[in-house]
């Protein structure tokens, strides 16, 4: 499988790429974002753009593309909700549409979170405009797409998040993943998993577009 990802230097995002390049079946990955990953092997190809949505540049290595795992995001604090769909919702659509126009064929995977509202009229401004971005994403004309909904994410690996806030409430709840893992497996689960998860959906697809935690962790 030929893989595009977008947001490999995330937390996400480098659990993805390392299950990505271990993955014998995946022979090409091309990655997209703001910087490089600082990683070298023989499948990866890297392309920094300052603007990701605008791959007009790249378009035409694009039309062989079997699936797009988008794994760009920001955290939705301090933001306002203009700014905050604008960062969201506006790229992943702008991107997308160039993507679903280049190769309608491709799967794409979107990860959102958990308590995302499909509704779009919620009280949680993160999870509106989450919920118009997953709705706007299921109505594009790919051959599949699948929204990731994942609660907590224990980074395996050496992964780490690239917010200093966030490494530091990681730091604090390793103890608690394990007995998270043992009293409520359905709300947890791993940067390995989800990597996992995503080339599961990639080969074969899933019972259904919108996967939580639990189904998540159900793709083997």
């Amino acid at each position: 499988m030929k893989i595009l990802l977008f947001g490999a230097t995330g937390m996400v995002g480098q659990g993805v790429l390392r299950e990505c390049l271990l993955d014998a079946g995946v022979t090409h990955v091309i990655c997209i974002g703001r910087r490089p990953t600082g990683l070298t092997d023989p499948k990866l190809r890297e392309i920094v753009l300052p603007d990701p949505s605008d791959l007009s540049a790249v378009e035409g290595e694009l039309t062989d593309v079997d699936a797009c795992f988008f794994c760009l995001g920001v955290s939705s604090v301090g933001m306002s909700e203009a700014d905050y769909r604008r960062v969201t919702y506006e790229l992943t659509m702008t991107a997308a549409r160039v993507l679903v126009h280049c190769n309608s064929h491709m799967t794409f995977v979107y990860v959102s979170g958990a308590g995302t509202d499909s509704t779009e009229r919620g009280r949680r401004m993160w999870a509106r405009v989450k919920g118009a971005t997953e709705n706007a994403l299921l109505r594009l004309p790919f051959r599949s797409a699948y929204m990731f909904r994942p609660g907590f994410i224990e980074p395996l690996h050496g992964v780490r998040s690239k917010t200093a806030l966030y490494r530091r409430v990681y730091a604090l709840a390793r103890p608690l993943f394990a007995l998270l893992r043992r009293w409520a497996p359905g709300r947890v689960t791993t940067s390995e998993q989800m990597g996992r998860a995503m080339l599961v959906v990639a080969r074969r697809g899933a019972p259904q577009p919108i996967l939580d935690t639990a189904a998540i962790n159900a793709l083997r």
